[in-house]
């Protein structure tokens, strides 16, 4: 099973929205949410780019905006 990362933050409905689509391919198990506010070094990558979704160890990202079915290929 393929393993992402979401980069977001708190109060940040597009985040809320982009985790909500991402559960529907993927189990909970399987998603590593990481809040940009706590460290400095994903602040400054991601601040003006959330939610990104990091696709395993390929490292591959797709940032917002993309559909579900943008995302699903993303994942496949």
């Amino acid at each position: 099973m393929i393993r992402c990362t979401l980069f977001h933050t708190e109060g940040c409905h597009l985040c809320e929205e982009a985790l909500a689509m991402l559960i529907q391919f993927l189990p909970e198990a399987e998603i590593e949410l990481i809040d940009i506010v706590d460290n400095e070094e994903t602040m400054n990558e991601y601040q003006y780019r959330i939610p990104v979704i990091r696709k395993g160890e390929s490292k591959q990202e797709l940032g917002w905006p993309f559909t579900q079915q943008q995302l699903q290929e993303f994942i496949a």
